[in-house]
């Protein structure tokens, strides 16, 4: 397995002989990136970047399972001296010190409630040659496998006349995913599996489409998981692997129905309470006295 390299951050020839000056923020926040990864020893196993297009506009569709995600998928594309461009909430362009950057990144916000301004926007990417990131599941997968999908990826290939590249994550959530603390422990190896284009056919249906880029995602995720060096040192440690490898996490059916209680605002039985606001403190503060 290899790990990021000092020589890596400061590499010349890291993103080709000519990159768009444009980009040089993003070639900034990638060298950054590389230092921290360097720091904390992860090990990285990135297979199959040369499925990734040289040039032209490719839509690259991942499963979810970090908060990182978007950083490590970015790796992949690094060989072919490729910038992805990942939509990403709003909210993040929108916070004072994230948005700066994923502005100059030239990401593209996705604003649930007008869809289709972003839908557009990376439609105008992809015509333009970029690469664009996507997570089709939408939210982190907690049971750790593909969730259904939206179309939007799909429809984004078909739209677009480009092809649409299936990839599989796996590892980053040891270190950071939801409804769990945030553990920053070092030599953590990721694996980042990219397949082969899916082209679509002329007159192919998005639906089409979809249910292949699942499928290839399935058979990704799935080699990521079983080819992964660690495995849980215990019963209570087993909870980053999936139900069906033996792993505790919650089984798809049980994640379903933890997302929909969360839609509704209503915390599972054994998911850890939210830490109280300021305000809530407060009041338990003045109610003591």
């Amino acid at each position: 397995m290899d790990r990021a390299r000092w020589r890596d951050v400061v590499r010349p020839d890291l993103f080709g002989p000519s990159p768009d000056r444009r980009d040089r923020p993003y070639r900034i926040v990638i060298r950054a990136a590389l230092i921290v990864f360097r720091l904390f020893g992860f090990r990285f196993d990135v297979r199959g970047s040369e499925h990734i297009p040289a040039e032209g506009g490719a839509v690259l569709c991942s499963n979810h399972v970090s908060y990182f995600d978007f950083t490590f998928l970015g790796l992949a594309a690094l060989p072919q001296h490729r910038l992805v461009r990942f939509m990403a909430k709003r909210p993040v362009f929108d916070h004072r010190f994230a948005g700066p950057f994923m502005r100059a990144m030239r990401h593209i916000p996705v604003d649930r409630a007008a869809g289709a301004a972003a839908f557009e926007a990376a439609i105008r990417s992809l015509k333009d040659g970029e690469v664009v990131g996507v997570f089709p599941e939408a939210t982190i997968s907690s049971s750790f496998t593909v969730k259904d999908l939206k179309a939007g990826a799909a429809r984004m290939a078909v739209d677009a006349g480009v092809p649409l590249v299936p990839a599989a994550v796996w590892g980053g959530h040891r270190v950071a995913t939801k409804d769990r603390k945030v553990d920053l422990r070092r030599r953590v190896p990721i694996t980042v599996l990219v397949g082969e284009p899916i082209v679509p056919e002329p007159g192919e249906k998005v639906q089409s489409v979809l249910r292949r880029s699942r499928a290839a995602m399935e058979h990704l995720l799935d080699e990521a998981q079983r080819s992964y060096p660690d495995r849980p040192a215990g019963p209570e440690d087993s909870w980053w692997l999936p139900a069906h490898l033996g792993g505790s996490a919650p089984t798809p059916e049980e994640a379903a129905e933890r997302d929909a209680s969360h839609a509704a605002g209503r915390r599972h039985h054994d998911e850890p309470a939210p830490m109280p606001g300021r305000l809530a403190k407060l009041r338990a503060r003045l109610s003591r006295r």
